[in-house]
């Protein structure tokens, strides 16, 4: 086993795969910190714990579960781990006094090529922008978020096809290998760090309900890389007969020249529904109406009368 002690810090599934790897190559993970357990499913009642404390309690792993990261008896607690470095890996915004405790200090996975995408959703801009590409980085924390000088990236493609599930779960193993290399890296050292590129900086907010609305004044083909960049999760929506209504999968609606406004909605209430783009229209191919469940559009089409028809 290697003598490096580790503590990892991480949370969902996302994170899973890079604490793997580092246990599976005979790294000292002394401790793993990570969200406390939350009541969720049906009626709120189920007590859920972290996909990292899952894997954590599998392999006897000392777990922490803080509240707040500043508090002295959490501080107190992750000194005596006596960490010479510390990974995160889809984890919360850390205070000073926690990532500059370590001797190597602390190495950020980011799902997105630094400096670009700067931000909590990264995988899903990317996709929403329609770029050809993305990747991971690690890097060095340091005050301000995702500004740490980088050390590795790995790039890989994204095809017109690929939703942001899709890229999320390629990253998701791309990303484990690079925290190996990292870590193998950092363990052999030096490392050579490299101070990011400010001209390249772009910013990957926070999906809200207005970011999330589908804007049908634009481009056919921003529209669907909208709703490919929101898929699975949470999901492009619009309204549908005045109804909130997801939209899951979409293309373009080919030989289409309608003259109607962008956002309305041309259907022969059997086959295809449209909604009209300021280039031609998108024809929703799967959709989720508020109060039913995901359909494709024949299966909807064949229960449901639309009344705000063109």
């Amino acid at each position: 086993m290697s003598a490096l002690r580790i503590v990892f810090m991480g949370t969902p599934e996302f994170a899973v795969p890079a604490l793997r790897i580092l246990c599976k190559n005979g790294y000292n993970v002394v401790g793993v910190i990570t969200a406390t357990d939350k009541y969720g499913g049906r009626g709120g009642k189920k007590l859920i714990q972290s996909a990292v404390k899952t894997y954590a309690l599998e392999k006897g792993l000392p777990i922490l579960q803080p509240k707040n990261l500043k508090a002295p008896s959490f501080i107190a607690e992750l000194k005596t781990l006596q960490a010479d470095l510390q990974i995160v890996v889809a984890f919360r915004m850390l205070p000073e006094i926690v990532w500059n405790m370590p001797e190597h200090g602390t190495y950020n996975l980011h799902g997105s090529l630094l400096p670009r995408y700067r931000g909590a959703a990264p995988i899903h801009w990317a996709v929403i922008n329609g770029d050809k590409e993305t990747g991971v980085t690690s890097f060095k924390l340091k005050h301000q978020i995702d500004t740490g000088d980088l050390l590795f990236q790995e790039k890989i493609p994204i095809q017109e096809t690929d939703t942001t599930g899709i890229i999320y779960n390629k990253l998701t193993e791309l990303g484990a290998t690079v925290i190996l290399k990292t870590v193998q890296a950092i363990e052999n050292g030096p490392v050579q760090l490299m101070a990011q590129d400010d001209s390249q900086i772009s910013k990957a907010p926070k999906l809200d309900r207005d970011n999330t609305r589908i804007d049908f004044r634009r481009m056919t083909n921003q529209v669907l890389n909208q709703i490919r960049g929101l898929n699975p999760f949470p999901l492009a929506w619009t309204t549908l007969d005045f109804k909130e209504t997801k939209i899951l999968k979409a293309e373009k609606a080919e030989d289409i020249a309608y003259s109607f406004f962008p956002g309305s909605i041309v259907s022969d209430q059997k086959t295809y529904l449209h909604y009209c783009t300021t280039d031609g229209a998108v024809s929703i191919l799967e959709l989720k109406m508020q109060g039913k469940k995901a359909m494709d559009i024949r299966s909807f089409l064949n229960g449901y009368q639309i009344s705000t028809l063109k």
